[in-house]
């Protein structure tokens, strides 16, 4: 199981309906996890600076927190109902932030609890040019994992954000309106809730889709080897370099190698730009029940 888990959580990212831009997005969003998972572990903190190397990872740009208002929020008649903070707050209210997210005694809460108010607070600072929503995932889950609850970043709320969309957006404005803190947190418990159990499913089918590619490929392929399942697992595509490095072999030999198994069907060929990406498509497709990419928040 745990290769399934670990696989789980460096591809538990950001899945759309196109194959290879898709990909790059899982291998883009993963990245950014690690970066701040790296962070958590060596100093059990969740700095300010932390969150900026998250969001530059996620947008490849170092625009760092926003120097222009942020998009108004408009309810279906198309009036505002909330604008951001002006610029010139974001620093300290960042900072108040950070501390909450790091001072356990500042409010001791149940962590679940707490995230819940960390994510809405981040939420409503909404402190980046884009790439709010993702950040504000990836700070939910680094939080339960500085916090104990999780070993490894495989939490992945999206789905179930994205699923209930509009309850996310309206609640997210009670809590701004009417302080209705409480329907807040209880969405969110459910969120994590829900997702917990329907992560156990996808680590379980992630883990038989690896033994069937074992068994297939060894049966099949003189080539098989552990390194190469490995390779194939490790993200929902691969390269030709990526097989030169991993294996140890020639840039021919690489070639050859992925094209036989695109022949046998184990991956798909995907052109993109002068590249070529050689998709896992039944683990594409094991993925993409963890949601669509869109960025809520």
């Amino acid at each position: 199981m745990e290769s399934a888990v670990g696989l789980a959580w460096n591809t538990h990212a950001h899945f759309g309906a196109g194959g290879g831009q898709a990909a790059k997005e899982v291998s883009r969003y993963a990245q950014a996890l690690r970066v701040g998972f790296d962070a958590v572990r060596q100093r059990g903190l969740l700095t300010l600076a932390h969150i900026l190397q998250i969001q530059e990872a996620l947008e490849r740009n170092r625009a760092g927190l926003r120097q222009v208002p942020g998009t108004a929020l408009l309810d279906g008649a198309g009036r505002v109902v909330y604008t951001p903070p002006s610029p010139e707050h974001l620093p300290a209210l960042m900072g108040d932030l950070e501390r909450f997210i790091n001072d356990d005694a500042m409010y001791p809460a149940d962590p679940l609890v707490k995230m819940a108010l960390i994510h809405h607070q981040f939420e409503t600072i909404h402190p980046f040019y884009d790439g709010n929503g993702r950040t504000g995932r990836i700070i939910n889950v680094l939080y339960l994992v500085r916090q104990g609850l999780l070993d490894i970043p495989v939490l992945y709320l999206s789905r179930a954000i994205v699923r209930n969309k509009g309850d996310y957006y309206r609640l997210l404005q009670g809590v701004r309106d009417d302080d209705l803190w409480e329907d807040w947190v209880l969405y969110m418990l459910r969120a994590v809730e829900q997702t917990a159990m329907e992560t156990i499913e996808t680590v379980k089918a992630i883990r038989a889709l690896v033994m069937d590619y074992k068994h297939r490929i060894r049966d099949a392929y003189r080539f098989y080897s552990q390194d190469l399942i490995n390779n194939l697992f490790s993200h929902p595509y691969t390269k030709i370099e990526f097989i030169q490095h991993e294996l140890g072999v020639s840039r021919l030999t690489a070639t050859s190698y992925l094209d036989q198994l695109v022949a046998g069907g184990f991956v798909r060929k995907h052109r993109i730009g002068r590249s070529n990406y050689y998709i896992n498509e039944p683990l594409f497709r094991l993925l993409t029940r963890e949601g669509p990419g869109a960025d809520a928040g």
